[in-house]
Order: C-alpha cells, then structure tokens, then sequence
C-alpha cells in the first residue's frame, strides 16, 4: 500500500484552505470569537539586570474600565516557572522581582478595552535595583562554558590538529553571524476563557498538545481540563509554542471571570518570545594539492541566557558534509543578560553551514579550484562521522541541475574580473542541508458511502500548506478527490500529532494518514470479499484498491462506494497511531504529556538522514556605491518524495528568500552598554521588499529514497534557508575581491 501511495502523491495541488486565507475565513488565534473579552497589555521591564523594588499603580488604577493588574506580589506564587525552549530551566517572568533581560514580561495590565489596558500599562511606575548588564560576546561579567552534551559528545574523528598540522594547504579563519529575530506576520497573541475548571487556550501554537501540557503543568491542572485551539498560525519559524505569558492571561481571565485577550505589541514581541541567537565560530580547513579535505575543526560560540544552556551545536551537521578521516568540534555558550533564545527556522545550520560553506569557498580559491568541483572532490555516500551510509545523497546532481540552468559556466574564475556597465558581476555557491526527521503521531479518518472523507488530528497550519497535504494523503489513499476530504487541525481535542518543526510535519502527518486509510480500505475490502452479493466474493482482499470513488480488483471489476461501505454502516471511522521504528513504543503517550520525541537526522544506528540541495547565486554590487543586488537564484533540492509539488516550490523559495534577508538585511542591533535591542520594528529591523528578491528558480530534483521512511519523505521547510547567506557572501567576494565573514553583508563592509 505505501508503495502505491508513494508513487499516488506528488501532483501539484492548490491549497484546500486558500480561499479561506485571502477572503478572512480562515481564524487564527485573536480571531475566535469569545463573549464578553477582557484585554491584557504587558508591561515590560526597561532594566536589563537588577531586580523590582516596587510598583506604584494608584494612576494605572485610576484610568476608567481597569479590571487588574498583576505583578509579582499578587500572582507570582500562583504559576510554576516555564522552561525553556530546550525543556530545562530558563529565565521567569512574574514569578518573582528578578530581572533577567530588557523587555522582561514585569506586569500584566486588564481592562475592558484594549486601549484603556495600553493607557494604564504606561502609567504603571516601577522603581528598579539595577545593575550593570553583560549584552553578548566580550562583554565584562559574561560566563562562558562548553555546552551540554545530553545525546552524545561533538562529532569527533581521528587527529584533527596533527593532520591540519600536516596538511599541504591550510585555509583558516573565523565568522560571526548577528542576532535575528522571527518576527512572523501574527503577533504572539493569547486568548484564555474558563468554563468552571476547564481552560480554552486560543493561541498560535507549533504544538498543540505540548502547549496543553505546558498550561497544565504550570497551573496544576489536569490535563483534560485544558484545551489549546490553533487553527492557523500566521507565521512561526519555530517562536510559536509553549511559553510563559498564556498562564498569566489564564490566570488573569480566572480573576477577573471572563475571558482575556492578549495582544502584544511588535517591539514586544522581539523579547517575549525567542530569537536566533548570535554565534562566532573558528574554522580550520586541511587539504591535499587536489583538493580532498584531510582535516575539519569548527568551533562555535553561542549567546544564552544566565540560568539557560540552550544552543543549537550546528556542528552536528556541519561535520557530516564532507568526506574527512579527521574531524574536531566544539560548542560553547556564553552567558549574558539577554533572553533566553530558541529555535528559528533552521535553527543549527543557518549560522553552522554559513561558516562551513564560507570557508570551503576560501579553500577553492586558494586552491585556484572550481568551488563545485571542490564539493564533488569531497562528496560521500558515508556519514564521516559515524561511518553509516547516508539513507540517500544527491548534493551533486544538486549542484549540476543547478549549474546547468544557473550558467555557471560562464564563470570566471578571477574575483572582480566580470562586469556590466558599472556593476561588478559575481557567482557563488553553497550546500544545502537539513536532518530529516519524522515522530509519532495519532488520526481518526472516517469515510462515508457517498465518497466524503474526514481526517483529523492535533495538527498545525504554520503556512506550509499542511491541510492541503493531508488531504491529498487521504483522497489518494482512499481513492477519492482532494476536495471531498475534511481536514480538522489544531485543536488539542483531537488525537495528538507531533510539533510542526525539524521539518517533520509532512512526514509525520502522512504516515500516519496514510496507515489509518489502510486500515478503512482493509476494512471495506475485507467485508466485500465475505459479501456473497459482491463482485469481490471469495477473492484475495489485500489485491482490492480504493480508486476513483470504487472498489477495484486486479481484473477490472468494481463496485461502487455507496455499496462497498454500507456493508459496513453509513459512515466507517478509524483511529490509528504511528511510532516510527527507532522510537520507544511510549512515544505517543509521551507526545500527549508535551514531550518531543523525533527520529531521524544523525540520531539513527543503520542510515543518516539528510535532505540535500544546491544555492547558485549571482550578485551585481556597484563599483562606486557598493550597493548589493541578487539579480539571480538557482536553488535545485532533493528531498524525497514530495507529497505537493505546488506548496513545496513556496516552501524552497519562502526559504531561499530568508536566506537572502540573513546574508545582506538581517541584524537585530544591541546597545551593548544597556543590553536593549535598538531597532525592535518593522522599520528598522530590515527584512526583503518586492524590488530586493531576483528571479528566483527553484528545481525539484527526483529522489527516491527507500531508506529514510517508508514512504520516502524527507520535509522541506527549513531546507531552503540552508547555506543561502554563504552563497550570497562567496558571490560578494567573487564579485568584488573582498570577503565578509561577518553577517550581515553591507555596503559600508565593501567600501
């Protein structure tokens, strides 16, 4: 059956939820509906060290329609502290007078409007103890360690040092990629409403039933009395899941008896929630004259809170690229007044991969080699690190597709040697990659006898088109059209489904579909073949298939849906869960209690599981003003099987963009004197208009991958974000000479 299946999906397919989104039927979080809402607004802390001495709240009071306000004094006792994105400790908002960071959540302000709440919310007066902040790297009183190693120690093989020592070419160097923040469309809204014990959370979530947990295990709830909604996400990246402020809001909707909307602001947004924390890394490269990589060092430094060890150890990854017999890494954290970070789309590999594809475009060119040929020299079908085969790898016929449609051909070889009129030509490449990975996941499907379907599951829309997949999953499983299958999706009520993130969704979604429509197709062939009045009788079940709204058999007989399911009753439903092999056989129970537990990446014994690509770039910088145009992308992929075509080419390009924002726009500015972030809007926070994004060809490279999973799916959200900021960076260098090893990628840097 999932070989059928397999070779069924990949037709490209309009979005079932599109003409929801563009004519606002879709609802996200702030849009349900709810009687009689109360509105929050947030103070936040202007300190970035130090504790609160006291509130003055008398002029905060006095404005017309305040319901409350809480604080420490009043409520801190009533929550448990919140983890962090990693599960361990992090830093706390209400719960008691510390101050970790600038923009800490200090106050929750409820009114009978929202105005009303922002109007008290800046009168509230707030003396402070402070102290002087330690913002980020080389700042005095900041704590550096070597990160945590929980599943293994760094990927390490044979003598790093004494083949680098001996190498007949050495490249070294260092890198450093700037603080960024998510900032998705929706803001970081919250609605809480009680009935008796039971709490509805309506919040965007990447994980419904992890957000359930979290609620619940803050507040002392049962489980079952909480239910957490999100339908659709506007945006998320990896910001949008369990966090501190819901148990306020809750808490604040219990006091004042109704329910509470949350709805923050953009600048707050950049402290609330988490951000991709900024990194340094060393990179020591060794080689022969030909160009095979001898020995591999990459060190990193990553900002953290105090109390967190959150990191993302890009290493991992980095260190599997290449064919190398001498591999050394090493993470550390350094320890600041910030808030604790998270994780944002492509979370290791988007500062890992720019310093690794960096640095081996500087070892072509002191090679005076093709930096193509220079991957090709080293490519493998053998992780280096553990030495299993990776489950598939097409990185080169990445890079051929690419380059024959990209022209690279037409490359010349000497940096600042191709020109237009004013305009310095140049051509750079880099890798693609992302660790696949699949967990468990639970789906009730049911099927009707007039051929209409209904699937659900604790799913997430974060704008990937995941409604849209499942739907095909199921109507080519049960032989049925797109449109005449019902997809329900966030909403902790129905059967759990792991975090969208890791690029899992697709894979783990469709597994599970797909065993459940099994099940009904066994099921209706099961009883036709036992019905003296079917077609069917008496024949072999495992031969029958669901196709074109008929039961079908291997010599052309058929019988309609209408009959096949009746046999069975009107409406048949299945409830069925998938634990991917690898994974304990209490996965699904552990996911219910918020726990994450995916498979995949380097985490397998038999097979290392990649999805792999290819960025060819071309920049036009201007030879006096040293502006910086992309004026061309080719980015080829291959990720498996891909179950829709048409929302995956959004998904490479989506993050090919991002790709280009982190390499010449990104940067969230820090006064390092008051550990404040400087440009906290839209305004000033730059990211990519209409007139900054080329012509932009992405190319789905043919995969088949009969190893990673059984229907070959490897995901594809955070790929194309991958190794696009090194492509722009050796396109920069090859254009004008000069190399930025440091993001983001500015005139100032090549004047």
């Amino acid at each position: 059956m999932q070989d059928k299946l397999r070779n069924l999906l990949g037709t490209a397919t309009s979005r079932i939820d599109g003409v929801a989104k563009v004519t606002g039927a879709a609802r996200f979080a702030s849009d349900e509906p709810v009687a009689n809402p109360a509105f929050a607004y947030l103070v936040t802390s202007t300190i970035a060290r130090g504790r609160i001495g006291s509130f003055e709240l008398d002029r905060a009071k006095a404005v017309g329609g305040v319901l409350d306000i809480l604080t420490h004094e009043n409520v801190g006792h009533q929550a448990k502290p919140a983890p962090g994105p990693d599960g361990n400790t992090s830093t706390t908002t209400l719960e008691d007078s510390r101050i970790w960071h600038d923009g800490q959540i200090i106050a929750v302000v409820v009114a009978d409007t929202y105005e009303s709440a922002r109007e008290a919310a800046n009168k509230v007066e707030v003396t402070y103890i402070s102290e002087s902040p330690s913002a980020t790297f080389d700042s005095e009183g900041t704590e550096t360690e070597p990160h945590s190693i929980e599943e293994g120690p760094d990927p390490r093989k044979g003598d790093a040092a004494a083949a680098f020592a001996s190498a007949a070419v050495k490249f070294e160097a260092r890198y450093s990629t700037p603080t960024q923040h998510h900032n998705p469309i929706e803001l970081f809204t919250t609605t809480c409403a009680w009935d008796g014990p039971k709490l509805t959370v309506y919040e965007p979530s990447q994980f419904m039933w992890g957000t359930k947990a979290a609620i619940a295990a803050r507040l002392s709830l049962d489980p079952d009395n909480v239910r957490a909604i999100s339908r659709y996400i506007g945006g998320a990246f990896g910001s949008k899941g369990p966090n501190p402020r819901t148990a306020w809001i809750a808490i604040a909707s219990k006091r004042v008896g109704r329910p509470v909307k949350l709805i923050p602001t953009r600048d707050q947004g950049f402290t609330i929630a988490t951000y991709r924390a900024e990194t340094r890394q060393h990179v020591k490269l060794g080689a022969t004259r030909s160009g095979k990589l001898t020995s591999l060092f990459q060190e990193g430094w990553e900002v953290t809170s105090r109390p967190s060890g959150y990191n993302v150890a890009g290493v991992d990854s980095t260190a599997r690229m290449y064919a190398c017999p001498n591999i050394a890494t090493a993470v550390n954290v350094v320890h600041a007044d910030r808030s604790t970070p998270g994780y944002m789309r492509a979370p290791p590999e988007t500062p890992y991969m720019f310093a690794l594809e960096s640095a081996m475009d500087e070892l072509a060119y002191e090679l005076k080699m093709d930096p193509i040929e220079l991957r090709r020299v080293n490519d493998t079908l053998t992780d280096p690190v553990a030495g299993i085969p990776f489950s598939s790898r097409s990185l080169m016929q990445c890079f051929d597709k690419a380059a024959s449609q990209f022209g690279w051909a037409k490359r010349t070889s000497q940096p600042g040697s191709m020109r237009d009129g004013d305009w310095l030509v140049g051509y750079g490449c880099a890798t693609a990659c992302y660790p696949t990975q699949i967990g468990p996941a639970a789906v009730r499907v049911s099927i009707t006898a007039e051929g209409k379907a209904v699937v659900g599951t604790a799913g997430h829309e974060i704008g990937t088109g995941a409604y849209t997949t499942v739907a095909i999953t199921a109507a080519r499983a049960l032989g049925l059209k797109v449109e005449d299958v019902t997809v329900h999706l966030g909403d902790s009520d129905l059967p759990p489904m792991m975090l969208a993130g890791g690029s899992n969704n697709a894979a783990s979604a469709a597994h599970v579909v797909a065993k459940a429509c099994e099940e009904l197709r066994r099921r209706i062939a099961d009883a036709a073949v036992k019905s003296s009045d079917s077609p069917f009788h008496g024949t072999n079940s495992d031969a029958l298939t669901l196709v074109d709204g008929e039961l079908k058999g291997l010599t052309g007989q058929s019988e309609g849906l209408t009959v096949a399911v009746r046999r069975l009753g009107h409406r048949l439903e299945v409830y069925a869960e998938n634990v991917p092999a690898g994974l304990p056989p209490t996965a699904i129970a552990d996911m219910a209690k918020g726990r994450v537990t995916m498979l995949g990446g380097t985490e397998r014994k038999d097979v290392t599981a990649f999805a792999f690509g290819a960025h060819l770039v071309e920049v036009r910088v201007h030879s006096r003003t040293r502006e910086i145009r992309v004026s061309r992308v080719v980015s080829a992929f291959a990720a498996g099987t891909i179950v829709n075509p048409k929302t995956a080419h959004s998904q490479f390009m989506g993050g090919a963009i991002w790709g280009l924002s982190s390499a010449l726009l990104e940067e969230t500015e820090l006064d390092v004197g008051t550990a404040r972030y400087v440009n906290r809007n839209l305004a000033d926070y730059l990211v990519p208009v209409n007139a900054d994004v080329p012509s932009i060809e992405v190319i789905m490279v043919p995969e088949q991958d009969e190893r990673v999973n059984p229907l070959g799916i490897k995901g594809i959200g955070e790929i194309g974000i991958v190794g696009m900021n090194a492509a722009v960076a050796n396109a920069v260098f090859h254009a004008t000479g000069k190399r930025v090893r440091d993001l983001p990628i500015r005139p100032e840097k090549l004047l």
